[in-house]
């Protein structure tokens, strides 16, 4: 602070409310070596759903560059915040006005089941940072995830995938005549090799494009199996999923 208010005449300091110590030895380091006014301003932290404070050593930062916070997580970040601060936020980081922000938790009051404040909270702020493409890419991805909407999958572009399966492997392969679903489990190496991985199949722990499948021997179909991008999305059990490309369809 001392440094930049010689150099550059700096007399405001902003940070976090959490920086409240450093901003006052600052401010009073700078008046006593310049006799200068100057200012400290602090604002809110901005913490998780738990409480935590939010920031890159912690680990859970939100950030507004896409390659870090994709448009989906950003909108997923904000649609589950909880009641106790979704009107703060809507205060915060929207220009919406406060009569209009009075009548959506109005309306939440009487309907808290459908999440009003939060998912406008996500659609304005994401629609801020990243346009209403982003906003768009969003919700298809929340579609395509969290609703098995196989037209959110086909819309998705390939971007919009790997920012939505960051984690998932993908593998390019070529359909041959009469392969199934158990070779696509294989050939993806999402399954293990013998009974057991035929088995995984039989359980009900398989599915293509959000469609369960139980008979391995099921013959991969063009427009349900392969969807129209030339994407199948292959998901076993809960979380893990494979992004399988399909090459000269």
């Amino acid at each position: 602070f001392l440094h930049l208010h010689r150099h550059h005449g700096c007399r405001v300091q902003l940070g976090g409310a959490d920086q409240m110590g450093n901003i006052m030895s600052g401010y009073e380091l700078v008046t006593k070596m310049t006799g200068t006014d100057v200012f400290g301003i602090t604002v809110p932290l901005i913490t998780s759903t738990t409480g935590d404070k939010l920031g890159k050593t912690a680990g859970n930062a939100v950030w507004l560059n896409r390659d870090k916070t994709s448009p989906f997580e950003l909108y997923q970040f904000f649609v589950r915040q909880q009641d106790n601060v979704v009107e703060k936020y809507l205060k915060l980081f929207t220009f919406l006005p406060l009569e209009e922000i009075d009548h959506i938790m109005e309306m939440h009051a009487k309907e808290p089941e459908k999440w009003g404040p939060q998912k406008r909270l996500a659609a304005e702020v994401t629609k801020l940072v990243h346009g209403r493409e982003g906003l768009e890419s969003a919700k298809r991805c929340t579609k395509a995830l969290y609703y098995s909407s196989m037209e959110a999958l086909e819309a998705m572009s390939d971007q919009e995938l790997q920012e939505l399966f960051r984690q998932a492997p993908s593998a390019e392969l070529m359909l041959e005549p009469g392969m199934n679903v158990l070779d696509l489990c294989r050939k993806a190496n999402a399954i293990p090799d013998g009974p057991s991985g035929y088995q995984k199949i039989t359980d009900g722990g398989v599915s293509i494009n959000g469609i369960r499948v139980t008979d391995p021997e099921t013959v991969l179909i063009l427009g349900q199996h392969i969807l129209k991008n030339g994407v199948s999305l292959l998901r076993i059990g809960k979380k893990n999923y494979y992004i399988i490309k399909w090459l000269q369809l």
